[in-house]
C-alpha cells in the first residue's frame, strides 16, 4: 500500500508537470506568433511613416521586445527551478521506495525501528516546508513524541 501510494503520487506529479510544461510551450508559441504579426505590421507602417515616426516606432518596438524577452527568460528560469525541485522530490521518493522495499525483508520489530529512523532522516533532508503535515491517525502519538523531542 505504501509503495502504491508513492507511485501514485509520483505519477500525479509527473503528469501535472508535463501538463504545465505543455501549456507553457503553447503560451510561448502563441507569443512568438503574436510577435511575428506585430513585426510585419510594424514593417508596413515604416513604409508609410516619416523618418521621426520610424525612429520612435523602432525604439518602442525594441523596448517591447526586450521586456518580452526578459519575461520569457524569467519564465524559463522558473521552469528550470521547478524541474530541479521535481527531480529532487523524485530522488527522495525513490530512496523512500528502496528503503521500504528493503524493510519488507526485515523482521517486523526491526522493520518498525528502521521505519522510524528512515522517517526522521528523510524529514531532516527535506528543506521545502509548506506549513502543513499529512499523517495517519495511528501515527499521531509517534508524531507528538518526535515533535517534543
Amino acid at each position: 500500500p505504501f509503495l502504491r501510494l508513492l507511485e501514485a503520487q509520483l505519477q500525479d506529479q509527473r503528469r501535472e508537470h508535463e501538463e504545465e510544461v505543455e501549456a507553457l510551450k503553447n503560451q510561448v508559441d502563441a507569443m512568438k506568433e503574436e510577435m511575428e504579426k506585430q513585426q510585419q505590421a510594424f514593417l508596413q507602417t515604416l513604409q508609410l511613416s516619416p523618418e521621426a515616426q520610424v525612429e520612435f516606432g523602432l525604439q518602442q518596438e525594441i523596448t517591447r521586445l526586450t521586456n518580452e524577452n526578459l519575461d520569457l527568460k524569467e519564465l524559463l528560469e522558473k521552469l528550470e527551478k521547478n524541474e530541479k525541485k521535481l527531480k529532487k522530490q523524485l530522488k527522495i521518493y525513490m530512496k523512500k521506495v528502496q528503503d521500504f522495499e528493503a524493510s519488507q525483508a526485515m523482521v517486523p520489530a526491526e522493520r518498525r525501528w528502521h521505519e522510524r529512523n528512515m522517517q526522521a532522516a528523510v524529514q531532516r533532508k527535506e528543506k521545502d516546508f509548506q506549513g502543513m503535515l499529512e499523517y495517519y491517525k495511528e501515527d499521531e502519538p509517534l508524531l507528538i513524541r518526535n515533535l517534543i523531542t
